[in-house]
Formats: structure tokens, C-alpha cells, sequence
């Protein structure tokens, strides 16, 4: 009925701008141009007569007005007034007719007249199965909102922040169900996750440590042991990350789905590795989908792509350090990822610019020089 009542309302201001123009009052006809021209021969006239004016004056006068009579005379004969004021009329009666059925066969053209439709309440009682992923998201959100101290639907709205690539909302939820639910391994690893997804892949502090808190409470947690070696190769550790590796495929279970992916990463950074073999009953691994984990395993790229992935995360931490030059840890992973990429002379550049930043900052000049001298950047 709403929908009924704006497309009424806007028929009625599109047919009122049409008709409010032909409702002006119009320009006399030409023919009164004629009446006062005559007046002002028969003034001229009297005011001869009475001496008001000269003999030269008025017939000076007579010749001026009787030029501007003919003129509106010839015009008056070449645009009778009758039959404009006829097309207005016209033009007047038929706009609102016109109007609103040539929006009607638009309609019928370009709409879905037949389409039935649909309250919000029967959309909210669909099956789940007929529902669109933002709607059920809608939902959750909606009662997250009225009751923020639910830390089960925080949990339940975490791993699909993290599908649908919403780190930072899966960061939040993530926090929210450790606070509300207590910390275990599998939700201390959630938030490792999260945080280095935000990160667009590289396993930052705050990640680490959530990793360790995991490990503290399950050893065997497969994400934050995988997560460990992928932290030892963005520090420019790659034995470090193939010795995690190892022992994470030596124990894998025969089905784990995971094992296809950990052994490219083993391959990525030791490629004489010998590693496990898929054995003839073990499960093919599951397509990766958006998580974090996928993306920095990258596991189903080429060299050429992973290779342009990673360049593309060292550039954004890069640029994220030129407006904040204070953080240590930031520069200590950019010199490291710099000299995994093979590129000495940008760590070396980018060694200045960290020493230029943390001026003033022992304990951080401390670290950076321990680092160059560790990557072999001095000089």
C-alpha cells in the first residue's frame, strides 16, 4: 500500500509541473498591440489640436507609432492567437491522462507486476535453507545488538565473519565469546586467526600470543602449531617453520583434510623436504575457502601469485609504517620479509628509514640493530 501511495504521490507532482507552466496567465494577443497603437494616433491628434505639441512634432510621432501599428498588424495576421490557445488547452486536458498510463506501461514493461508479495514477517519465517547468507547474518547481528553479553552468538557469527572476509568483525566477535564463554584452546586459536586475517596474513603479536595461550592449553592444536611456522617464516626463519611442519604432517591424522596444504607450505620453504606421502585412504583435502588460514597458506596459488600476494602484504605494512614509524615489531617483520623476497637493498632502505623513525627509542634502536646485524645488513 505504501509503494501505491509514493507512486501516486509522484504521478501527481510530475503531472502538476507540466500543467502549472500552461496555467500562467498569457502574453496579450497581438491584436491589442493593434487597439493601442490606434489610441496613441488619436492622442497625437488631440494634442495637435489643443497646441500642446507642435506640427512637426506630431507628425514626427504619427510616422513613428504608424510604423509600430503596421509591424503589429503583419503579426497579428501571420500567428492567430486562437490556436495556441487551443494547444494549451489541449496539452492542459491530456497530461493527466497521458501521464500516468505511459508510467503504467512502463511498468508493465520493465516491472514484475506479477511478482506476489512478500511481508517482512513471511520473509523472517523462510526455512534457513531459503534465506540469503546477509539476511541470517542480519539476524544474528540484530540479536547481538539487543543482547551483546550472548558470547554463544558471537561464537556462532565468528566463522562466518571470517567466510565472508570481515576480520575485523570476526576479531570482535572473537574477543566477546573469550570474554563472555572463557578461554580454551580452540578459541584462543579463533582469535589468532581473526588477527591475522586483519592483518592480510602476517601473524602479528597480539597473534602470537593468542597462538601461545592455545598451545599452553591444547600442544597439539593443529591451527596454532601451523600458525607458529607461518609467524618463523615471516621472520625470516624458514628451517624453524619446516621443523614445525614436520612434526605437524609427521602426526597428522590419515583423513586430516588440512595435510594437502601444510605439505605445499613445507615444500615452499625447505623444497628438498621429504614429506608424507597422501596415503590411498586418506581423504582428498577440502577445497580451501576464505579464511585466513587459506590465505596465508596459499596453498592453491602459484609461485607467481603467492609471490605477488606476499609482495602486496610487505607493501601495505610497508605504507602503514610510513604513517606510524613507532612500531618495533613492524619493522622488524618488513626488514625479514624484505630479505625473504630476495630484496637486500630495500631492507637495507627500509634499516634507514626504522633507525630515522625510532630516534629516541633505545631499547627499539637496540632491537632494530640486533636484527640488521642478524640479516646480515650492516655496511
Amino acid at each position: 500500500m505504501t509503494l501505491w501511495l509514493i507512486m501516486a504521490l509522484m504521478t501527481a507532482a510530475a503531472i502538476f509541473a507540466v500543467l502549472w507552466p500552461l496555467s500562467r496567465r498569457a502574453p496579450l494577443p497581438a491584436g491589442s498591440d493593434v487597439a493601442v497603437y490606434r489610441d496613441q494616433l488619436d492622442e497625437i491628434e488631440r494634442d495637435r489640436a489643443a497646441g500642446l505639441i507642435g506640427e512637426a512634432e506630431a507628425e514626427a510621432a504619427r510616422l513613428e507609432v504608424s510604423r509600430r501599428l503596421l509591424a503589429a498588424a503583419d503579426v497579428a495576421a501571420s500567428a492567430p492567437q486562437q490556436s495556441a490557445g487551443w494547444r494549451r488547452r489541449a496539452v492542459a486536458l491530456l497530461a493527466p491522462l497521458l501521464l500516468p498510463l505511459g508510467a503504467a506501461g512502463l511498468y508493465l514493461t520493465l516491472g514484475s507486476p506479477d511478482l506476489p508479495g512478500q511481508p517482512q514477517a513471511a520473509r523472517r519465517d523462510l526455512p534457513p535453507e531459503q534465506r540469503s547468507v546477509a539476511d541470517l547474518v542480519g539476524r544474528v547481528e540484530a540479536h547481538l545488538e539487543a543482547n551483546p553479553e550472548d558470547g554463544r552468538g558471537w561464537e556462532v557469527i565468528g566463522p562466518v565473519y571470517m567466510r565472508l572476509g570481515r576480520y575485523d568483525d570476526a576479531v570482535k566477535a572473537r574477543r566477546n565469546s573469550l570474554r563472555l564463554l572463557g578461554s580454551t584452546a580452540a578459541r584462543e586459536a579463533d582469535l589468532g586467526e581473526s588477527l591475522t586475517g586483519a592483518a592480510n596474513g602476517i601473524v602479528t603479536a597480539e597473534a602470537r600470543a593468542a597462538f601461545d595461550r592455545a598451545l599452553a592449553l591444547d600442544p597439539e592444536d593443529f591451527r596454532s602449531r601451523y600458525f607458529t611456522g607461518l609467524a618463523a617464516e615471516q621472520d625470516g626463519r624458514p628451517k624453524d617453520a619446516a621443523g614445525v611442519w614436520n612434526k605437524l604432517l609427521s602426526g597428522a591424522p590419515e583423513d586430516a583434510a588440512w595435510i594437502g596444504f601444510v605439505r605445499e607450505s613445507l615444500l615452499r620453504v625447505d623444497p628438498d623436504a621429504s614429506v608424507p606421502q597422501a596415503r590411498p585412504n586418506q581423504a582428498a583435502p577440502e577445497t580451501p575457502g576464505p579464511s585466513a588460514a587459506d590465505v596465508a597458506a596459499a596453498g592453491q596459488m602459484s609461485p607467481e601469485q603467492r609471490e605477488t600476494m606476499v609482495r602486496g602484504m610487505v607493501a601495505r605494512l610497508a605504507e602503514r609504517l610510513k604513517q606510524d614509524g613507532t612500531d618495533v615489531d613492524g619493522w622488524l617483520r618488513l626488514l625479514r620479509a624484505y630479505m625473504v623476497l630476495g630484496d637486500k637493498e630495500q631492507a637495507r632502505a627500509s634499516a634507514g628509514e626504522a633507525r630515522r623513525a625510532l630516534e629516541g627509542n633505545a631499547d627499539g634502536l637496540r632491537r632494530l640493530d640486533e636484527a640488521i646485524k642478524g640479516l646480515g645488513l650492516e655496511g
